[in-house]
């Protein structure tokens, strides 16, 4: 549309696109379980294929990450969460429960808005597209424009595939003008079911103030506690891999280390031999200065790069070869910005004296900005590691685990997902690792167990002559019935 302006153009490819989806949508709800699977396996097989090439477009579209990294989340996305939803039931009668004759039957929600962040662009779009058709549902995907061109990419290869394997023709799409407006007219549109919204804090905000039903979820505050009864060895190679893993774009990636006081030391050289640069008093200043604008906000130039490329935008040199730098801190909230989410190479260090106050350090943590979200405790100590699953106030709790790996279901047995859950917590519907199941609804058919209570047929005209006391006889004997049959 020569001449017409960008967010008109958004808006109205957001309308085309909504509306595309809603009429193939009435087709598809009505596919059968083996066209669904027919479909989506073709659609994982054809991401998982393009894997290495997506990786790099996306890293060569966005500047963030390590390609290698970044294919091996297309990977994940891919073939992993596929080979955890293929035998889930999604069409047709997918329950019964002979004793109580109920029978829950799936049912599509219809056309989701999928919003995608730029840190984990072509991996989100599989997985969205992958559990969205899986559960009967059309999907329109919502780019963050810094990522818009890989994720139409990723959107076109297996729409294409979807459509060669009997699906209908736009049924999967990718908006190509991307606006604000754009993006809003899409959620706001009236053939919109669901919005799916991964990414920053104002984005899950927008979408759940549309008025539509959201599953929004956004930022993390990782804190990894590592109890004196920890492998050191084992934690200290993780905990560096994991905050180096793609840059630290994953949002279940460590921000802090807390460090139990009597193996801090140890733990700390065992780092450095992994990699990690502990910062003096002067350099933590200047990355402050870096990573964080006066109002709390990320600097954007920052996320997603590499540990030497950050010290040297700070203005120190590191050795060559550091993966991380660490930071040693002593405050927690908004005096101390380093003790914020860092989407990037940047790593917090607390110390602190047994494991209850270690416990305090990462309460707070995730209070100041990973609410709902994740934690990682390295410990062999079972009484440790129960405190810390029945007192933190997040949905996944990684137990001598890399964070990264962990939380999103690779490394734990916990469901594949590029979308997590925080509770209501964290300001979710969920604390699941969010996959197809989130994606349909269950209608029930239940027959009649039981008649109703005799008092429940006594007529419905008014009074129906009674006195007073005889209608007040009446409602208590219909309670009492009620009562009775549970």
């Amino acid at each position: 549309m020569p001449g017409v302006d960008k967010d008109l153009r958004s808006i109205q490819e957001a309308r085309d696109l909504a509306g595309q989806a809603f009429a193939a949508w009435k087709q598809w709800a009505s596919a059968s379980q083996e066209q669904v699977d027919r479909v989506c396996a073709a659609m994982a097989e054809v991401a998982f294929a393009a894997s290495t090439r997506l990786g790099i477009q996306a890293y060569e579209e966005t500047g963030f990450g390590v390609p290698e990294h970044k294919r091996l989340k297309n990977e994940v996305a891919s073939r992993n969460v596929w080979e955890s939803i293929k035998d889930i039931k999604t069409v047709g009668i997918i329950g019964h429960n002979p004793e109580k004759k109920i029978y829950d039957i799936a049912w599509p929600m219809g056309v989701i808005a999928a919003l995608t962040p730029s840190t984990n662009p072509t991996s989100t779009v599989m997985f969205k597209i992958l559990v969205s058709v899986k559960a009967r549902d059309a999907i329109v995907i919502a780019p963050h424009p810094s990522a818009a061109k890989c994720c139409f990419e990723t959107t076109q290869i297996m729409a294409q595939a979807a459509e060669a394997n009997g699906a209908p023709k736009g049924l999967i799409s990718c908006m190509q003008n991307i606006s604000l407006e754009g993006t809003q007219a899409l959620m706001r549109h009236k053939y919109l079911a669901l919005i799916l919204a991964t990414g920053g804090t104002p984005m899950v905000r927008a979408a759940h103030s549309t008025g539509k039903p959201a599953i929004g979820v956004g930022p993390g505050n990782v804190p990894a506690y590592v109890d004196r009864s920890a492998d050191l060895v084992k934690a200290a190679r993780y905990i560096v891999a994991s905050k180096a893993f793609d840059c630290s774009t994953i949002c279940a990636t460590e921000q802090a280390v807390v460090a139990d006081q009597p193996i801090a030391r140890q733990l700390a050289a065992l780092m450095q031999q992994e990699g990690a640069y502990f910062t003096d008093p002067h350099q933590t200043q200047l990355l402050r200065k870096l990573l964080f604008h006066p109002d709390g906000s990320m600097n954007i130039a920052t996320v997603g790069k590499p540990a030497e490329y950050v010290a040297e935008m700070a203005g120190f040199e590191v050795p060559s070869g550091t993966r991380i730098l660490v930071t040693r801190l002593e405050k927690t909230g908004k005096e101390e910005p380093l003790s914020r989410e860092k989407l990037t190479t940047v790593l917090g260090w607390y110390e602190e004296e047994g494991w209850e106050a270690g416990c305090d350090r990462c309460i707070a943590l995730i209070e100041f900005g990973g609410r709902g979200h994740s934690l990682i405790i390295h410990a062999t100590d079972q009484k440790v590691i129960m405190a810390f699953g029945l007192e933190k106030p997040v949905f996944r709790i990684a137990v001598n685990t890399m964070g990264t790996l962990g939380a999103v279901g690779v490394t734990t047995g916990v469901l594949p997902s590029m979308t997590l859950g925080a509770g209501g917590v964290g300001g979710s519907i969920t604390g699941d690792n969010i996959s197809t199941q989130h994606l349909f609804n269950i209608k029930r058919l239940a027959y009649e167990l039981s008649p109703p209570p005799d008092a429940a047929m006594v007529s419905g005209r008014p009074n129906a002559g009674l006195s007073a006391q005889e209608i007040e006889q009446v409602v208590r004997s219909v309670v009492e019935e009620i009562l009775k049959t549970g």
